[in-house]
C-alpha cells in the first residue's frame, strides 16, 4: 500500500502540489484537515482519546473526529468520510462551522470545523481511538482547564472558539 498523499497549500491555502505524508509532515508544510464535533440531543459532545501509536498527540483527548484532506480532496468530501471511518456514523447533516488558518496548534493544518447533532449509535475505530466520552460543555470548560496537557493543541483551540462563539 502506497502512503498517503496530502495537497502541499500556501498560505492562502491555495494547492500547490500533492506530497506523502511523511514529507509534509517532516518538513512542517502547510496542507489542510477537518475536525468535526458530534453533539448529542442532550447538548453533550463526543470526545475521544487518541490511540498510543498516533504519532502526533499520542493518549490525549480531542475533537469527536478528525482527518487529513487527501490529495484532490475537500473539506467538504473529507469530514463525512471521516465521520464514517472512526466513529460508524453516516447520513448526518454536516454543518461547516469556521475555518482556521494553519499554526503551530493545529500542526500547519488548514482546518475547517464541522458540527452536527445525532444519537445514532457510534462505532469507535480501535486503531484511531483508544476511549470516548459524551461530555457536558460545562464539564469540559472544567476539565480542559483542570489539565489541559491531556488535550490536543488543536482541539483546545477550536473549542476555545467554539465555547465563545456559542456559549
Amino acid at each position: 500500500m502506497s502512503e498517503e498523499l496530502f495537497d502541499v497549500v500556501n498560505e492562502r491555502d491555495e494547492v500547490l502540489y500533492p506530497l506523502a505524508r511523511s514529507a509534509v509532515h517532516r518538513q512542517l508544510l502547510l496542507h489542510r484537515a477537518v475536525h468535526v464535533f458530534v453533539l448529542d440531543s442532550r447538548g453533550r459532545l463526543l470526545i475521544h482519546r487518541r490511540s498510543p501509536v498516533k504519532e502526533e498527540f499520542p493518549n490525549v483527548w480531542t475533537s469527536s473526529c478528525s482527518g487529513h484532506v487527501s490529495a484532490g480532496e475537500t473539506y467538504d468530501e473529507t469530514a463525512p468520510r471521516e465521520l464514517a471511518e472512526e466513529l460508524g456514523i453516516t447520513g448526518v447533516s454536516l454543518e461547516r462551522l469556521q475555518k482556521f488558518a494553519a499554526c503551530a496548534e493545529t500542526s500547519w493544518e488548514f482546518t475547517v470545523l464541522y458540527r452536527t447533532v445525532t444519537d445514532q449509535l457510534i462505532s469507535p475505530d480501535a486503531g484511531e481511538m483508544t476511549a470516548v466520552a459524551w461530555v457536558s460543555p460545562g464539564e469540559l470548560d472544567v476539565m480542559t482547564v483542570a489539565d489541559p496537557d491531556q488535550y490536543s493543541p488543536a482541539f483546545l483551540l477550536l473549542y476555545g472558539w467554539y465555547r465563545a462563539s456559542f456559549a
